[in-house]
C-alpha cells in the first residue's frame, strides 16, 4: 500500500511568489497589464504566485532586444562567454535549494527524487558548455599558395526556447548554455503551469550578461509560442513538449525556414531478459527508468514494459512491491519519493487511461488503478503508482503517451518478436534493455528504432552524451557538443584568392 504523507508547513513556504518578465536586462511587466496566477499542484486551487501574461508586443520587444543584443555577443571571445556561463552556474549552485524548492512547488516534483536532481543538471550543463565554447570553429582547407579557404562556425542568431511544465529547468539547461557558448541570444518562453523557476534562472543571467541576451517570457502558449515560432526576427526555435503540439511549432517556424529543433513524446519499451532477474540492481534499474520519481511525466518513461514469459509473473510480483512502497505525498517533505501530477487537466488525462485499462477484458490491474478518493491525497492532484499486467502492444495503453505514473506489462518469448514490438510505435525517443548477455544487450541496442537506448540502467545519461528522439519524437540533439555545433551554429564557407 502507497504511503501518504503531506506536510501542513509546505503550502505556505514559497507562497505569494512573484516574478517579472525579463527583456533587455530589465524586469518588466506585461504590456498587456495582465497578470496570470500560478496554483501549486499539492493543492487544488491554492495560488502560490501569479507572472505578468505576456502579449505580442512583449514579444516584439523581446526580439528586438535579442537582436541588438546579438551584434555585440557574437563577437565576444569565446573566453568570456565560458566565463559567464561558469559565473550563471556558480550563482545557481549557492542558491541550489532556493532553486529546488521553487521547482518543488511549481512542478509538483518531490523535493529530494526530483527537483535537487534538477538543479544539479541545470549546473552541470552550464559548466559543461563553458568547457567546450572554443570548440565552435572552422577548419582550413590545404587549397595551394595562391588560395586561403577557411569554413567559420557562426552563431544562427536569436533562438526562443519553448519549454515544458515537467522538468523546466532541466531542459532549459539542455538548450541555453549550449545556445548562449555559442554566441546566440535567447529568449525563453516558460511553461504556463510552471513558470516560476524559469523566471528566476533568467533573473540569474541578468548578473553576468550583457542587457538583451537573456530575455524570458510567460503567457499563454497560444499566444507567446505561436508569436514566436511565427516572428521573422527568430532564427531558431527549440521546443521541447508534446508531439501534437511540435507539429504546430514545426508547421509555423518551417513555413519560414526558420531553424528547428524538437524534442517531443515518447512511449519507450524496457526489455527483460531471463537472466536480468538475477541482478540485485533491475528493481532499482526498473524503478528509475518508470520516471515514477516524476509521476511519470517525462517523455523518456519506460512505460511499456516487455518481461520475458519465463520471468513475467516474478518480475512483476517484485516490481509491484516496489513500486507499491514509494511514498507518494507533498513535494516539499523530504520523505516523499512521488509528488503530484501538474494541473487538472493531466490528473483528468491520466485518470482516462486508468479507466480505460481497469475495464478492459484482457488487463488486470496488479498495482494501483485509480486515484485516492479520500485522505489528505484528494486535496492534490496525485495519482499513485500504477501497474496493468496482461497487455499486448496494440492496446491503447502500450500505444499512446499516457504521461503518468503507469507501466503497461506485456509478455515476450522471441528475441525478434519483442524487437518487432518495441519498434512498432511512431515514438523512437528512449529505451531500455535489461540483460548481461552481450550479444542480446548490443544487438537489441542496435535494432532498437530510438534515438536513446540504456543497457541495464534506468539513467546514465550524463553530459556530453548527445540527447534526441527518432520518427515522431523529435529532431536534433541537445546536451552535447554535437547539439551545439548542429543546433545552434550555421558554416560560412570563405574564399579567398592570395597574390603570387
Amino acid at each position: 500500500m502507497t504511503e501518504i504523507i503531506l506536510d501542513e508547513r509546505a503550502a505556505g513556504i514559497l507562497a505569494g511568489v512573484e516574478q517579472l518578465l525579463w527583456i533587455d536586462g530589465r524586469a518588466t511587466e506585461a504590456s498587456t497589464g495582465e497578470w496570470r496566477e500560478v496554483r501549486n499542484p499539492a493543492r487544488r486551487g491554492e495560488v502560490i504566485g501569479r507572472v505578468p501574461a505576456a502579449g505580442v508586443e512583449d514579444v516584439d520587444r523581446a526580439v528586438s532586444a535579442a537582436r541588438r543584443a546579438f551584434t555585440e555577443w557574437r563577437s565576444v571571445h569565446f573566453t568570456d562567454r565560458a566565463r559567464a556561463l561558469l559565473a550563471i552556474a556558480d550563482d545557481v549552485e549557492a542558491e541550489a535549494e532556493k532553486f529546488a524548492q521553487l521547482t518543488a512547488l511549481d512542478t509538483g516534483n518531490a523535493l529530494s527524487s526530483q527537483a535537487r536532481p534538477e538543479v544539479k543538471t541545470l549546473v552541470s550543463l552550464f559548466r559543461y558548455f563553458a568547457g567546450v565554447a572554443g570548440e565552435s570553429k572552422g577548419v582550413t582547407l590545404p587549397a595551394g599558395d595562391q588560395q586561403l579557404q577557411y569554413t567559420r562556425r557562426e552563431p544562427l542568431g536569436v533562438v526562443a526556447c519553448i519549454l515544458p511544465w515537467n522538468s523546466p529547468l532541466m531542459i532549459a539547461a539542455f538548450k541555453v548554455p549550449a545556445a548562449l557558448a555559442a554566441g546566440n541570444t535567447v529568449i525563453l518562453k516558460a511553461a504556463d503551469d510552471a513558470p516560476l523557476t524559469i523566471q528566476y534562472l533568467a533573473q540569474v543571467c541578468q548578473r553576468h550578461v550583457p542587457a538583451g541576451v537573456v530575455n524570458s517570457l510567460a503567457g499563454r502558449g497560444s499566444v507567446i509560442g505561436n508569436a514566436l515560432s511565427t516572428h521573422p526576427g527568430v532564427d531558431k526555435v527549440s521546443f521541447t513538449g508534446s508531439t501534437e503540439v511540435g507539429r504546430g511549432v514545426a508547421a509555423q517556424a518551417s513555413e519560414r525556414l526558420a531553424h528547428l529543433s524538437l524534442e517531443l513524446g515518447g512511449k519507450n519499451p524496457s526489455i527483460v531478459f531471463p537472466d536480468a532477474v538475477e541482478d540485485e540492481g533491475i528493481l532499482d534499474g526498473l524503478m528509475l527508468s518508470s520516471r515514477f520519481a516524476r509521476q511519470g511525466q517525462s517523455c523518456t518513461a519506460g512505460s511499456r514494459l516487455f518481461l520475458h514469459e519465463d520471468i513475467y509473473d516474478e518480475m512483476l510480483e517484485k516490481l509491484a512491491a516496489r513500486l507499491g512502497a514509494m511514498v507518494v505525498g507533498d513535494p516539499l517533505d523530504e520523505a516523499t519519493d512521488m509528488g503530484a501530477v501538474i494541473n487538472q487537466s493531466q490528473f483528468d488525462q491520466i485518470s482516462d487511461f486508468l479507466e480505460d485499462g481497469r475495464n478492459h477484458p484482457d488487463l488486470t490491474t496488479v498495482l494501483g488503478g485509480s486515484a485516492p478518493t479520500e485522505g489528505p491525497l484528494t486535496e492534490g492532484f496525485y495519482h499513485v503508482p500504477t501497474i496493468f499486467g496482461g497487455a499486448r502492444n496494440d492496446f491503447r495503453l502500450a500505444q499512446e503517451e499516457i504521461f503518468g505514473p503507469v507501466l503497461v506489462a506485456i509478455k515476450w518469448k522471441d528475441v525478434d518478436e519483442v524487437i518487432r514490438m518495441a519498434n512498432d510505435s511512431h515514438y523512437g525517443l528512449a529505451a531500455y534493455v535489461w540483460t548481461h548477455d552481450l550479444d542480446h544487450a548490443l544487438n537489441t541496442a542496435h535494432r532498437i528504432e530510438s534515438g536513446w537506448v540504456q543497457v541495464n540502467q534506468g539513467g546514465g545519461q550524463v553530459v556530453g552524451q548527445s540527447y534526441g528522439g527518432y520518427k515522431q519524437s523529435g529532431m536534433g540533439r541537445e546536451a552535447s557538443l554535437e547539439g551545439m555545433l548542429e543546433g545552434f551554429t550555421q558554416i560560412k564557407q570563405v574564399n579567398v584568392k592570395l597574390r603570387g
